[in-house]
């Protein structure tokens, strides 16, 4: 079950950060995607130590922790998507299908005339298709 996705800027500045737990832990959950950045720099800096490819856009898992795993994406621009799972046995492919569907939903909200780069994004429409999507995490369906 995904439990927070949050897209940070290039400049390491968040974008949209969405929970999707019933507790009220959003700012541990803030704190564990600040961490994942981290670990997203240091991969993107040293790539010879385990980047399979140069254009490799998905991070794979950053790091699990002892209730979570975290998984990265890195988009040609330097935005960094971010996804918080309690599941312990995700798929590479589900995780990659998730950020492939995740990156086109974000294109399409900062797509709209009226978003101005690099601030955060508040439409409702990109909240809801979230939703869907991580909804759909692991079914196999496509949203």
């Amino acid at each position: 079950m995904i439990v927070c996705v949050a897209v940070v800027g290039h400049q390491n500045n968040p974008l949209y950060l969405q929970s999707f737990t019933e507790a009220d832990d959003a700012l541990k959950l803030h704190h564990v995607v600040h961490c994942s950045l981290d670990v997203i720099d240091e991969r993107v800096n040293n790539p010879k130590r385990n980047a399979p490819a140069l254009n490799e856009t998905f991070l794979g898992l950053l790091y699990p922790t002892e209730n979570y795993k975290v998984y990265g994406y890195l988009t040609n621009t330097k935005v960094k998507f971010i996804m918080v799972t309690t599941d312990l046995d995700v798929k590479d492919a589900d995780a990659r299908n998730f950020f492939r569907k995740f990156h086109a939903a974000y294109v399409d909200a900062v797509s709209n005339p009226f978003h101005v780069p690099g601030t955060k994004i508040a439409s409702r429409s990109f909240g809801a298709r979230v939703s869907t999507i991580v909804k759909s995490f692991g079914s196999g369906t496509t949203a």
